[in-house]
């Protein structure tokens, strides 16, 4: 199994990026996605994931701005990022779970990961 993220970059407060994931070796439409992110000295934390189902989830901080959506055919899941905050910077991993609703929240719980792709906003 592969996860290859990429789309990250520099842009100002404001401006948009979209992240792509790209997953091989598995059958995307059986698996939970997710988006995680993780700033200099900081935790990794949970951006948003979308289920297999469909059903979405944001972290508040993102809510409104972000937007997480799936191609099961294309095996690739997105998150389009809009209002860009400087807070937003970090690396951003994307990840893959077969695990229930209430794990998904968690790290942890996910079997598969990407490389990370660096989003960094500043003037």
């Amino acid at each position: 199994v592969q996860l290859q993220a990429c789309g990250g970059g520099t842009v100002h407060p404001g401006g948009s990026l979209r992240l792509s994931c790209a997953a091989s070796g598995l059958t995307l439409s059986q698996y939970n996605m997710g988006w995680f992110r993780q700033a200099p000295g900081k935790e990794r934390e949970l951006v948003s994931f979308i289920r297999w189902t469909g059903n979405i989830y944001y972290a508040d901080s993102v809510k409104g701005r972000f937007t997480i959506s799936r191609d099961n055919a294309e095996k690739k899941v997105y998150l389009q990022m809009n209002t860009l905050k400087p807070e937003d910077t970090a690396v951003y991993f994307c990840a893959a779970s077969r695990a229930v609703l209430s794990a998904l929240y968690t790290a942890a719980n996910y079997n598969y990961w990407g490389q990370g792709t660096q989003v960094t906003v500043s003037s």
